[in-house]
């Protein structure tokens, strides 16, 4: 059985160009939704998948109805599989009950799954050539040497809470905590200023 699904991102915008596709592609079922390709939680695409049992084929007029990336594609696709179910896009040459359409679909995930690794030997190569140059990445510290002194030091005193000294250096406790996780214990009372 085909099953179709139409989904528009905003409540202006016309679903029937999209059911009228799905009608001419034989669908005897068609779910339809006004919800952003961004929200996960789409119900109708929910209901859908609800309805459908192994053999039946979902049928979209376009593979952006369906999925916002291609992870999130192949993902679906991947569970579609396991469930036994196809899936036919109206406008992209995917008919994944078919050999041929199932062939298509794995040298597309192939493709992804080369652009995701190409894409991560390119961002590791930058951090390094970066980090070559001197350059230093990520969130700068927000207790210097310094400050860390400082706060060792006033934390001798049993009178000066870890509350006080977070405030006075304008950190939060738990920021003091990660930094001097002994805070309040003997040893940094016995401890000597490095």
């Amino acid at each position: 059985m085909k099953i179709g699904y139409a989904r528009v991102s905003t409540q202006e915008q016309d679903l029937a160009l999209q059911l009228d596709a799905l009608a001419k592609e034989g669908c005897e079922k068609i779910f339809q939704e006004k919800a952003s390709g961004a929200q996960r939680d789409r119900p109708e695409l929910q209901a859908a998948l609800g309805y459908m049992r192994k053999g039946d084929t979902l049928v979209v007029w376009k593979l952006d109805r369906l999925a916002r990336s291609m992870k999130q594609l192949i993902e679906t696709i991947e569970s579609f599989q396991e469930r036994g179910i196809g899936l036919k896009s109206v406008h992209d040459p995917i008919d994944t009950s078919s050999p041929s359409g199932k062939l298509v679909f794995h040298i597309f995930a192939a493709l992804a799954e080369f652009e995701r690794g190409v894409i991560r030997e390119r961002t590791t190569a930058g951090l390094r050539a970066a980090r070559e140059r001197g350059r230093v990445g990520g969130r700068p510290p927000s207790l210097s040497v310094k400050d860390l002194q400082a706060a060792k030091a006033m934390l001798k005193d049993s009178d000066i809470t870890v509350a006080a000294v977070a405030r006075r250096l304008n950190v939060a406790a738990s920021t003091l905590y990660r930094h001097i996780p002994h805070a309040r214990s003997a040893t940094l009372q016995g401890e000597t200023d490095t």
